[in-house]
Order: structure tokens, then C-alpha cells, then sequence
């Protein structure tokens, strides 16, 4: 899969959003990848699943993750299709009063190798919390992958990374926003609160 092909789709489904947007991660943007409008389509994100998984494996090597954790809600269905690739389980952390958990009953023993899997990264804020949350319940972290890395690598989590599509998108401080400077309305599509 290249990166071009990724970039195609997101604009085919009209995915890859421009305007003026308040990110999850409380920055500002031009650009938005809004990914639940790829991932509704089963066949499709079974597939960038597919190769998602595929450059994992082929860095880590196979039967090198035991589980999936993704973040809710973003995370949750190219988690689920993560796991089916990897032939793994998967589940994910929900925020509660602000802080990402685990709950539902699902466990992390100790020792168990996570692929933390993200829809997208910005600034790596939820990756970071899974991290810590897959950590605090004795889980290793071996990778993080997403479907779209808005850093264009530059988010370090210490750990291998992997992504379909890497490109750097400009993010502001609202302060610093030139799209606030121009009055134009700013939409908040994401689903952190």
C-alpha cells in the first residue's frame, strides 16, 4: 500500500476534511483525517488493516504481538481489524472522568507483547495514555501503528512505529492559530472531551 493510494482514499470518501479544526489534542488544523468515514466500510478497513499488520510483522516478525489495545473510540475499529490480522486479541481503553482505563473486564497479563493501535497521531497524547495504561498492568509495548501519522514521525514513543500514510500537517496553538487570526469558524470533529 502506498502512501499516495492512502492519501487517494481518505479524499475518495471524502475523509481528508480542509477548513478550520479543533483536534483532540486541543490544537488547531487546516486539515482533518476523519477516519470513521473510511473505517465504515468493513472491506476497506479490514484491508489498510491488512497492511498495517503486514509492516509490523515484517519489522517484528510473526507471532511477535499477543495483543491489541487501542484508545476508544478512534481506536476501536482499526484496533478490532488489527487484531483479526494479527490473529490476536484486541480491546481497548475508554476515558473515564478524563482518564483513559481499562475496564469492560478486559486484562493485560504481565509480560503480554501490545501493539498500541491509533486511527491517527498528532501528537501522540492518547498513544501516550495506552502506553501507560498497557504499562501500569504489567503489558510490554512493542509497537505503535496507525493508519495516518499527522508528525510525520516526529512523535517518539520509544518504541518501533509503524503507519500507512506519515505526512507532516501543520497544528496551531489556538493562540498561534492564523485560521483564528481570519475569523473563520473553528469545528471540533474529534471525540475527546
Amino acid at each position: 500500500m502506498e502512501k499516495n493510494d492512502i492519501k487517494q482514499l481518505f479524499e475518495e470518501k471524502n475523509a481528508l476534511l480542509s477548513g478550520h479544526f479543533l483536534l483532540s489534542s486541543g490544537l488547531h488544523s487546516d486539515t482533518y483525517f476523519q477516519s470513521a468515514l473510511i473505517l465504515q466500510y468493513p472491506d476497506i478497513a479490514a484491508h489498510l488493516a491488512a497492511g498495517l499488520a503486514a509492516k509490523l510483522t515484517a519489522a517484528l516478525g510473526t507471532g511477535a504481538v499477543d495483543i491489541v489495545v487501542s484508545p476508544a473510540l478512534g481506536g476501536i475499529v482499526i484496533g478490532q481489524e488489527m487484531g483479526r490480522a494479527l490473529k490476536t486479541r484486541a480491546i481497548f481503553c475508554e476515558r473515564v472522568d478524563g482518564k483513559l482505563l481499562l475496564r469492560r473486564g478486559f486484562e493485560i497479563s504481565f509480560g503480554e507483547r501490545v501493539a498500541v493501535i491509533e486511527d491517527v497521531i498528532t501528537t501522540g497524547l492518547s498513544t501516550r495514555e495506552v502506553i501507560g495504561v498497557v504499562e501500569s498492568h504489567g503489558g510490554k509495548v512493542v509497537a505503535v501503528a496507525s493508519l495516518v501519522d499527522r508528525s510525520a514521525g516526529k512523535v517518539d514513543f520509544g518504541t518501533p512505529r509503524f503507519s500507512l500514510l506519515s505526512l507532516e500537517v501543520k497544528s496551531y496553538k489556538p493562540e498561534d492559530c492564523p485560521l483564528c487570526r481570519q475569523n473563520i469558524p473553528c469545528i471540533k470533529p474529534g471525540s475527546r472531551k
